[in-house]
């Protein structure tokens, strides 16, 4: 691989205008493709395999034109203080407000004295609005409805707020996201003391990324995918385009330090660098494409569509890299290196860099560093023996928003669960008497502990299925809610056999329980396949077995210590404020697998180009330690610069006003910084000196079974020493067994 990756540095190099027109033809199409695609109108989701999904699924079958996805608003009225609701005035301005409640969207919206959605002591009433369509195909004329009549309420003197998933729109990130874009550029200009070369890895990630982008976009209704499907390329496309970029570019610097023509430096730095990216880069769309395994479609379609985005970016830096760096000239280095005509990328000579001086520290005392790290991450991740999942609903709101105050006068005027009511379905086709059956179900559900009411049933039109709502007592995230959504289909089955009708529940409630059940039940397997098939891909690449042990045992350590944080923050609200949390609860179901599948392939990134370097020298005939050193003098620098790169631009959605996006955001953040700083910089050099050479003891069999990728280039060495060895036993002959494209400067 490390030849033809040199061969293909080498060539992008000197056709680096064709390559350059040809990567801003693909831009240009992507672009073009995504302007003139419709709009993908599916944000639809669906967890197969579940009672509520198989529950929405018979509701479209039974009740034609009713869709369960269907978007809702709540409209909450309260009276000012020591007035009812149902004064003469107070009913008028409520009535007025539910009137202006219309619009062709609009499938019902009845008023609370006739729905009987009024409180006990009559001080709060609402009115459920109901489209007829899904949130995210609401128009702006719906939505501007809506605001008009709260406004129209709040002026006759009332309190008006508005919950329900048809006020759905995209959170927004703050100013905190261009800050981390900020810090990465300053980061970059830091580390390579050019703007030019500073600006290359921000560059190429961005044609990468808007390749990528663009492409979803120009597919999103052909193949469904939802509106967060880019959000998520966009993020794991910028954060490895930019890292592989720094990758590539740094090791050609290397070269041109040890003299390298420009073409040669250029076509070894993508033989040896490109070689980890290759390797870095399919860790991270193993972990992407194996959140399939969830078997929920829209992640699945999601992590697809991010995995395309990463291979885009690979082949940006493999290609599109060499031949900016032809364009570059010597602006790529310094400029007192330049004024010198002398690079010294790595504190080969001189003074030893922060790099050498922080590995030959660990080198004396691995096993006080490997404790250090072990113990601290493990206290770290205490917190997460208390985890909660859940999945957010108004009540994780801030406190300031309108949905969170619905949600609280629901809470106070009729109870926690009217928040969250329960959808039970009766299937009742081929029993004798439906309508008896169904008398049945409501009774003997109503009976349950913890129901605070019971809706009366509606039938369908053909009488066979029918339908009824359950209001718990507690609120919709709380245990007692999922253990009743569970007491009712424990009860299913001795309903089915004392009236052969089914018995299912459904519902947002019900959903939301179903899949944090499903998502946790994928978790281990998802683990097993991820890091399974990444440790094979490691060992291919390392040729070692305990590497990637120790690889894949860090990571863990570094995830579960991420988790323990982020329940410290969102769940136990310590250091709240520090990073705007105003309300905790559990955490969102999708967590834990969202950062096992991110991380994990990030974190690799980091493994693999550090690693490989210690490797690349050990191969070259340096001891393990000097190998370690010879490791982190080059590549500690260019991993730091990467991983505050990468932390600052998922730092810059913990400005986000959505605190879920705000928890992914810190989450993420957090995780890369264990990994790269504690992990990958401080236990693995621990480990690797206390293995020695153990750490690349491979089994005789597994190294004839195994496929020679060459990563760490030394058949690539070989093949340019033989012709300089032969030209120099000779007087000029040409070696006819010499290939041309390799010999070439």
């Amino acid at each position: 691989m490390a030849t033809f990756l040199y061969k293909l540095g080498r060539l992008a190099f000197r056709r680096r205008w064709y390559v350059a027109v040809i990567w801003v033809l693909l831009l240009g199409l992507a672009g073009a493709g995504a302007a003139t695609a419709s709009k993908s109108t599916d944000d639809s989701f669906s967890i197969p395999g579940t009672e509520a999904q198989s529950a929405f699924d018979l509701l479209a079958e039974r009740y034609p034109g009713k869709k369960a996805d269907a978007a809702s608003a709540r409209v909450v009225f309260q009276a000012p203080d020591g007035q009812k609701i149902t004064e003469p005035k107070n009913k008028a301005a409520v009535e007025k407000v539910v009137g202006e409640l219309t619009g062709p969207q609009v499938a019902s919206a009845p008023s609370p004295f006739q729905a009987h959605t009024v409180s006990k002591d009559g001080s709060t009433a609402y009115v459920l609005v109901t489209y007829k369509e899904a949130s995210n195909k609401l128009t702006d004329a719906s939505r501007d409805t809506l605001d008009a009549a709260q406004k129209h309420g709040r002026e006759s003197g009332l309190t008006v707020e508005m919950g329900g998933s048809a006020l759905q729109k995209m959170p927004e990130t703050g100013s905190t996201e261009i800050i981390g874009i900020i810090v990465s550029a300053v980061v970059l200009v830091i580390t390579f003391g050019s703007l030019i070369v500073a600006g290359l890895p921000l560059l190429t990630a961005l044609i990468g990324v808007g390749i990528g982008v663009s492409s979803i976009a120009a597919l999103a209704s052909t193949l469904n995918l939802s509106g967060n499907t880019s959000t998520l390329a966009m993020m794991i496309g910028l954060a490895v385009g930019i890292d592989y970029a720094l990758f590539i570019v740094s090791r050609y610097r290397a070269e041109l330090a040890e003299g390298r023509e420009r073409e040669e430096a250029a076509g070894r730095a993508v033989g040896t660098a490109g070689s980890a990216v290759v390797f870095a880069g399919l860790t991270v769309v193993i972990a992407l494409v194996g959140l399939a395994v969830v078997n929920i479609p829209m992640l699945t379609k999601m992590g697809m569509a991010a995995a395309g985005t990463v291979v885009v970016a690979v082949l940006v830096a493999l290609t599109l890299i060499p031949a900016l760096l032809g364009f570059a000239g010597r602006q790529v280095l310094a400029r007192k290196v330049r004024k010198a005509k002398t690079a010294d990328e790595g504190g080969a000579a001189g003074k030893p860099n922060m790099g050498t001086r922080w590995a030959r520290f660990v080198l004396r005392r691995p096993v006080w560093v490997l404790v250090a790290g072990i113990v601290g991450l493990g206290a770290l991740a205490a917190p997460a023996a208390s985890l909660q999942l859940g999945l957010p609903d108004d009540s994780s709101q801030p406190v300031k928003t309108t949905q969170r105050k619905a949600y609280d006068m629901i809470a106070e005027g009729f109870g926690p669960g009217y928040n969250g009511p329960l959808m039970v379905v009766v299937d009742a086709k081929g029993v004798k008497d439906p309508k008896k059956a169904t008398q049945t179900v409501v009774k003997a559900v109503g009976g349950l502990d913890d129901v605070a009411a019971v809706t009366p049933p509606m039938p369908n039109k053909t009488g066979d299925t029918a339908l009824f709502n359950v209001v718990p007592k507690s609120k919709p995230s709380g245990e007692k809610t999922e253990d009743l959504v569970h007491a009712i289909r424990g009860k299913g089955s001795a309903l089915k056999a004392e009236t052969g009708a089914t018995v299912l529940v459904t519902g947002t409630t019900a959903m939301n329980i179903d899949v944090s059940q499903k998502l946790n039940d994928a978790l281990l397997p998802y683990l097993a396949l991820v890091v399974g098939l990444a440790f094979l891909l490691l060992i291919v690449v390392f040729r070692s077995v305990l590497v990637p042990l120790k690889a894949a045992l860090g990571f863990l350590l570094s995830v579960v210590a991420a988790l323990g944080a982020v329940v410290a923050v969102f769940q136990w609200g310590w250091l709240s404020g520090v990073f705007g949390v105003e309300e905790t609860g559990p955490i969102m179901s999708m967590m834990p697998i969202f950062m096992v599948g991110v991380v994990f392939g990030l974190a690799m990134d980091y493994e693999v180009f550090l690693v490989t370097r210690m490797r690349e020298a050990f191969v070259h005939g340096e001891t393990p330690g000097d190998a370690v050193v010879t490791g982190f003098r080059h590549g500690a620098r260019v991993v730091t610069a990467a991983a505050v790169i990468m932390i600052s631009v998922f730092a810059g959605f913990i400005g986000s006003s959505e605190s879920m996006i705000k928890m992914i955001g810190f989450g993420l953040a957090i995780a890369v910084f264990f990994d790269a700083f504690i992990v990958r910089m401080a236990i693995v050099p621990a480990v690797l000196a206390l293995l020695g050479k153990a750490a690349w003891w491979l089994p005789s069999w597994l190294d004839k079974a195994l496929p020679n990728v060459d990563v760490e280039g030394e058949g690539l060495q070989k093949q340019l020493a033989a012709p300089s060895e032969a030209a120099e036993g000779r007087a000029g002959d040409p070696d006819p067994d010499a290939d041309p494209r390799l010999t070439r400067v």
